[in-house]
């Protein structure tokens, strides 16, 4: 596991290191040949430099986040702003994590992907790469 995503997960409350815990090793095992690493203070995994899913310390719980989620169908997965494609569920406790829903959005995520790399160039526009 990337040192720095372990150093974070190690600065949480234990509850929350559970949560954080479970999540990367879980993320981990799916996108184990992808970059990871910390970007905008919380653990993020890229494709091809493409955010793809993170996790971060909210007051409500860690929120896992997938960048282009919006798109995956997902009933348990809040749909944010709408600015963006972004969805994510909060856990406040480890027994709130269902795996096999964690690893099917997980396999979403490299399916469907909205091109966040460029957005800046492209002046707050997204481009949908796959899906």
């Amino acid at each position: 596991m990337n040192k720095d995503i372990l150093a974070y997960n190690n600065t949480q409350t234990a509850t929350d290191k559970e949560i954080c815990d479970i999540l990367s090793r879980e993320i981990n095992l799916k996108l184990n040949e992808e970059e990871s690493k910390i970007w905008h203070a919380h653990p993020v995994w890229f494709i091809d430099e493409n955010p793809i899913v993170g996790y971060s310390k909210l007051k409500s719980g860690i929120r896992l986040m997938f960048w282009s989620g919006a798109d995956f169908d997902e009933a348990d997965l809040k749909i944010n702003t709408g600015k963006f494609k972004d969805a994510s569920i909060t856990y406040t406790a480890a027994e709130q994590i269902n795996l096999d829903d964690v690893a099917r959005w997980i396999e979403k995520s490299k399916k469907i992907q909205w091109d966040y790399k460029n957005v800046v160039k492209r002046k707050g526009f997204l481009v949908k790469l796959n899906g």
